[in-house]
């Protein structure tokens, strides 16, 4: 039936583009959803399981080792067999460990199960920015491609923790993978019948563990890649300190038991400051933007951190948080659009790998959060400078190494 399917699936046109950018951002959305929305259940779960919400937050940082490896993982299988297939997959793999975190008994059971929930949705973040990439042909129609999908999604970071605090407040915790299971059944069809295949397969890429590495390695030497791969993994890493620590530091410190509309509004934040770089790329340009960025979001952790160390007013962390973020959706679309600019078509493993980087850095910086288990915002403050600070000095070294070899 599959194969039939795939025989018959409509064509990349200008016409089926806005279909396109649906399912992707809808796939895109299950990140989000898979985080955001049980937030509010940390507490929850940590009666449930009888420990402590620093240790809950050990799922989060398994979903980032899991979605880290396996975008590493469906890189090269979309290159060998195209972008379709492997998504489907992908979307079962999802479907099967939704299922399972509903049915957890342990904290270590939710850690594992979580694992293989971000496996699954791997294949979604792998898909949608290869897509993209296949489509489009320059540099800043990929970055405006790029805000655009964060459009379509916006709605899930924002509506998310509503309804996670919606299932907690009437059901058990467990309801919200039951959500999400039966809403990546329907993200499963959508693909199915909506995605059209935007690669040919490639039956010549080799699987092999070692083959796999070597290309992982050639990709991360490319200076480009490297320089803009690893500068958003930094502020990504900063932007998924603060997601793991939102429940400690609203509830904890700020004593704020109903988080959901602060981190709705801080997402609000992120897809604003996406969108208005579509238009403001078009007068800067993708680098010279990216680089005034990182010094604006230096100066916003110096101040976050002067608020936390003297005052520690939660109106001026909630501020400082916002503008953060919407500094992020500058940010990130453009640092991902840019590390895949030397590869062209062939995108997919450089795909993967950009994403693979970013989730490393949540994984490091939810688990390096978890370990600390203080309840203050002093360690989060400290994390997000030190990242920025050095995003911000590959960025200016590789704009300075460009500068010398175009004056030669």
């Amino acid at each position: 039936m599959l194969k039939r399917i795939a025989q018959s699936q409509p064509k990349i046109t200008t016409d089926n583009h806005a279909v396109i950018y649906y399912v992707l951002g809808t796939l895109i959305a299950l990140g989000p959803f898979s985080i955001d929305m049980y937030l509010q259940a940390f507490e929850n779960i940590a009666t449930d399981f009888h420990t402590t919400k620093h240790a809950v937050e050990l799922s989060l940082t398994s979903y980032f080792i899991g979605i880290s490896l396996g975008q590493l993982a469906y890189g090269p299988i979309m290159d060998k067999y195209g972008r379709r297939n492997p998504q489907l997959i992908g979307l079962l793999i999802y479907i099967i460990a939704a299922f399972a975190c509903y049915f957890a008994t342990s904290l270590t059971w939710l850690v594992i199960a979580r694992f293989f929930l971000a496996v699954g949705a791997s294949a979604g973040m792998v898909a949608s920015k290869a897509v993209v990439r296949d489509i489009f042909k320059n540099n800043m129609d990929v970055a405006r491609a790029m805000s655009f999908l964060m459009l379509i999604m916006g709605a899930a970071p924002i509506l998310a923790p509503y309804a996670g605090q919606l299932v907690v407040n009437h059901f058990n915790w467990e309801y919200i993978f039951l959500f999400l299971g039966g809403f990546s059944i329907l993200m499963f069809f959508n693909v199915l019948f909506l995605l059209p295949e935007s690669s040919t397969p490639n039956k010549k890429v080799s699987l092999k563990p070692l083959s796999i590495l070597d290309k992982y390695i050639g990709i991360l030497s490319n200076p480009e890649f490297f320089t803009f791969s690893i500068a958003g993994g930094f502020t990504i890493g900063a932007m998924f300190a603060y997601v793991s620590d939102a429940a400690i530091l609203f509830q904890d410190v700020y004593g704020i038991e109903n988080f959901g509309l602060l981190v709705g509004l801080n997402a609000l934040g992120l897809i604003a400051g996406s969108q208005i770089n579509r238009y403001i790329i078009k007068k800067i340009g993708v680098l010279q933007l990216t680089l005034k960025i990182s010094i604006m979001l230096i100066i916003i952790a110096v101040l976050f951190l002067i608020n936390v160390l003297t005052f520690n007013n939660f109106y001026a962390s909630f501020v400082l948080l916002f503008i953060m973020m919407t500094f992020l959706g500058f940010q990130n679309p453009n640092c991902t659009s840019l590390s895949l600019n030397p590869f062209g078509k062939k995108a997919g493993r450089a795909s993967a790998l950009v994403g693979s980087i970013k989730m490393i850095f949540g994984a490091i910086t939810s688990g390096v959060l978890s370990g600390i288990g203080i309840k203050s915002a002093l360690p989060l403050a400290i994390i997000s400078l030190v990242l920025y600070i050095l995003s911000a000095l590959l960025l200016f070294r590789y704009n300075k190494r460009v500068k010398l070899y175009r004056n030669r």
